[in-house]
């Protein structure tokens, strides 16, 4: 009896120790950050039935699947929404407030990397006059690097400049990003280092920019299999210079000199195949995941939003982007696969935006839909300070629906500085199109915790933003836009719903509908890492994704 206990006792000891072994896992070789521009969360339900098993379905199916996971600010720009993943938190911590914004102590606009401290690398043009110091916190990439004494490799890519520069941080080894026009090159800014490295410079001597511009865009498959988007001849999208209807096929070779050159290759799906090779470029010339710490690769998928912008999210055109996108990422999953290892790379997949329906085919729907006219309504903040305080120049800038006080003026003419802003904000909610409008100092002294003006308050910074904020009503965008195209920036389900999947060593397999925000991203990552989080981190630990 006593050996027959001592056995069942040792198989219990021995099954535990295994599982116990099982449940551990070595920390991953490389992290990949892949965030794509512009894409609804609807686009992997939406198409799903065109994608191969390897590329969206693959993560899906193999990794976590937050479905109800949104941004939980406005606005709901590129730059902004590359800062708040790997900061984890929002503009109203980590300062970048848009795309450009209103400088109030320049008196000028500025755009969020711009920095003439430093020199273009790869080209004679500007272009690379960039660097990431207006983001006040650091990223998950930074973190990695302080966490391993520096040691380890981060690396950005992305067509955009702002998409490589934000999300790796003020540590970063590299950034690259497309310089179009007349170059077709991948350059990088002085901040990073004073020379392209070799494996850049024979990317760039390839010629597959080329090679990838010398075809039509058609089809993928069958047009008329095409029946999750509208029709390809509409009223609704914008053609490209050269073109007399915006339908396929698209003639890119005629096309390109029409289009500004190099430029075209970003506002079609050739410009995603693009950044897919030179992202397994940088992994075999960095040599990434193949040194006894973790690298980190952000990159970014910028040509799906120059598709939505023109075309619209209905369009035929973002309907084939998104199917050869699909391929792209398989092709990329596979390359990850042989060149790091299937258990030896974290990958996370999300988008930096949404974006709305277009407008105007809402409204031929009978759905309410409009556009904004900003000119007209700078006019009438005008009319509201000169009935009210006599003064036509009380307001220095009108700018991402902020409004910017010339406070010099105020105060010369004696009048508080928080009742002119609260006066122009009760007055403006009668201007067309105006749903909210709320002061800074009310920010300042009021928690929301919900709807437009909570998003609002959390993309509110103190010493960037304006001193009177406003948001529209839903499925309204800015004149400034063609009435044809889509856009984004608000805090509305239509630009804020976006896809999060983890995939890779340490994640388990499954789906949430639990409400998520982007910003818990980042300290995810970093409870998977076992490192701290970024300085700035208002996100939580969405442990149901981790093992």
């Amino acid at each position: 009896m006593k050996n027959s206990f001592l056995s069942i006792l040792f198989i219990l000891i021995v099954t535990v120790s295994c599982n116990v072994k099982k449940e551990t896992h070595t920390q991953p070789k490389l992290v990949v950050g892949i965030v794509i521009d512009q894409m609804r969360y609807d686009y992997l339900t939406r198409f799903a039935d065109k994608y191969g098993d390897d590329g969206f379905k693959r993560i899906l199916k193999n990794g976590f699947s937050l479905e109800n996971a949104h941004y939980n600010y406005v606005p709901t720009h590129t730059a902004a929404g590359h800062a708040s993943i790997y900061t984890g938190t929002t503009p109203a911590n980590h300062g970048i407030i848009g795309n450009n914004w209103y400088d109030k102590y320049l008196k000028k606009s500025i755009y969020c990397v711009n920095d003439t401290l430093y020199n273009t690398v790869g080209t004679t043009s500007s272009s690379g006059k960039k660097s990431p110091y207006r983001l006040q916190t650091t990223t998950i990439a930074d973190q990695l690097h302080l966490a391993q004494n520096m040691h380890g490799k981060t690396i950005g890519i992305g067509i955009k400049d702002r998409s490589a520069v934000l999300p790796v941080g003020h540590t970063a080894n590299a950034a690259y990003w497309f310089e179009g026009r007349a170059e077709g090159k991948w350059i990088s800014s002085s901040f990073y280092r004073n020379e392209l490295p070799t494996w850049v410079t024979d990317f760039n001597n390839s010629g597959k920019v080329d090679t990838y511009l010398s075809s039509p865009w058609n089809t993928l498959y069958d047009i008329a299999t095409y029946t999750e988007s509208m029709a390809d001849d509409n009223l609704f999208e914008n053609p490209f210079k050269g073109e007399e209807k915006p339908t396929f096929p698209h003639d890119i070779p005629k096309l390109v000199s029409k289009n500004n050159n190099y430029n075209l290759i970003k506002a079609i799906p050739a410009g995603n195949s693009l950044t897919t090779d030179f992202i397994k470029a940088a992994i075999i010339g960095e040599q990434l995941g193949q040194s006894k710490y973790t690298d980190f690769l952000a990159v970014s998928y910028s040509p799906t939003d120059y598709v939505g912008h023109q075309f619209g999210v209905a369009s035929k055109e973002i309907e084939d982007t998104y199917l050869r996108l699909d391929k792209e990422l398989a092709s990329l999953f596979l390359f990850l696969d042989n060149n790091i290892g299937k258990e030896k790379y974290t990958l996370f997949l999300t988008a930096d935006h949404a974006a709305v329906q277009v407008p105007s085919y809402l409204q031929s729907l009978k759905i309410p839909a409009d556009y904004f006219d900003s000119k007209a309504f700078n006019k009438f903040v005008n009319t509201i300070t000169l009935k009210y305080f006599n003064a036509s120049d009380l307001v220095e800038n009108i700018s991402n629906y902020q409004l910017f006080l010339n406070k010099d003026k105020i105060e010369s003419l004696q009048l508080d500085v928080n009742l002119v802003a609260q006066k122009i904000a009760d007055e403006i909610i009668s201007f067309k199109n105006v749903y909210k409008s709320v002061t800074a100092q009310t920010l300042q002294t009021t928690t929301f915790t919900s709807g437009v003006l909570h998003k609002l308050q959390q993309g509110y910074n103190q010493k960037f933003s304006g001193d009177i904020l406003f948001a529209l009503n839903p499925s309204v965008i800015n004149l400034g836009y063609s009435k044809k195209g889509s856009s984004h920036s608000t805090g509305y389900s239509y630009d804020t719903h976006v896809p999060i999947i983890f995939y890779g060593n340490g994640i388990k397999k499954g789906v949430s509908r639990k409400k998520y925000d982007i910003i818990d991203i980042a300290p995810t990552i970093a409870n998977l890492l076992k490192i701290e989080a970024p300085n700035g981190t208002t996100g939580k630990i969405i442990d149901e994704v981790l093992k």
